[in-house]
């Protein structure tokens, strides 16, 4: 196997001011002792062609240099897969989201080179997302209702506000308060629950939205899917309750539940809003499935 990394670098990550942080970083990785290639990306999508391209080259080791929306277009390079030959990725968080690598550490950087440098991996199960225009992988969340609708409007209307943009979306977003029915059926239950809710996620790991506990039950290597429904709870309810996203404890709300599960089929009358691993996009899902340990994680 060649035991070269690709480096994958957004050079448009953390506002582009991290260009000289980056080169001194992988420069550190090279003087540790491991092989370096370097290509950046220069629009959306061009992480997932150029990871693509390594692998068909015989590159099995990437390093995702930016945010979570970075790993994620190189995550979607190398699935579906044709060699059995398992994957590696890494992470040089420089990006404003960098959620995954929050189950492991919270010191960013530091953490990142210190598990390059030491040659560390897990096993990391791949989410696997059937659409009505395709396919697409994910190693962190994927997510319907008011986390997705936040998420779509700070994209879109937003981007470059920081976080003032961030909060200015959950704002409108409340204001706005849409509980919807988006129904799904989990593994071999017969009905589809269309019960109304405020949002559902379905994650690999624990964090979203940098500091977000949003699944604090979820493992990334049990070939399990940790789904989390929030009911129909009201606007003053969840104005109260927004603490608790980011220390996990809204499980234990009256209108929340979590489950494990290995399958989700879903029955929509369209297309609807969803964030995926920082990224926003409109789908009409079909099918969600696990691809056990199918990615090692330097961590």
């Amino acid at each position: 196997m060649n035991d070269t990394f690709l480096a994958v670098i957004n050079p448009a990550a953390g506002g582009g001011k991290r260009r000289a942080q980056v080169a001194n970083l992988l420069e550190q990785l090279r003087a540790g002792g491991l092989k370096v290639e370097a290509a950046e990306t220069r629009a959306a999508g061009d992480a997932t062609r150029i990871a693509r391209e390594g692998y068909a080259r015989g590159i099995r080791k990437f390093i995702g240099v930016g945010g979570d929306g970075t790993s994620y277009e190189i995550v979607n390079g190398l699935f579906p897969l044709t060699s059995a030959e398992t994957p590696s990725l890494a992470f040089l968080p420089v990006g404003t989201g960098n959620s995954f690598l929050r189950d492991f550490s919270d010191r960013g950087v530091e953490f990142a080179m210190e598990a390059l440098l030491a040659r560390r991996s897990t096993a990391c199960d791949v989410l696997r997302l059937k659409h009505r225009s395709g396919v697409l992988h994910y190693i962190n969340l994927l997510s319907i209702g008011f986390s997705a609708d936040v998420a779509s409007l700070r994209a879109r209307r937003f981007s470059g506000w920081g976080e003032a943009g961030y909060q200015l979306s959950i704002f409108i977003c409340l204001a706005r308060f849409r509980r919807r029915s988006f129904p799904v059926r989990v593994d071999d239950e017969g009905k589809f629950d269309k019960r109304p809710c405020l949002f559902l996620t379905f994650s690999n790991s624990k964090f979203t939205g940098g500091t977000m506990m949003i699944a604090p039950k979820a493992e990334i290597n049990d070939g399990l899917i940790e789904f989390v429904r929030w009911g129909p709870i009201g606007r003053m309810g969840l104005v109260r309750n927004l603490p608790t996203l980011y220390d996990g404890t809204h499980i234990g709300h009256p209108l929340a539940e979590r489950r494990s599960a290995k399958r989700i089929d879903f029955e929509l009358d369209g297309p609807v809003d969803v964030m995926v691993d920082g990224e926003v996009m409109s789908l009409n899902c079909e099918r969600l499935e696990v691809l056990p340990s199918a990615l090692q994680v330097v961590v």
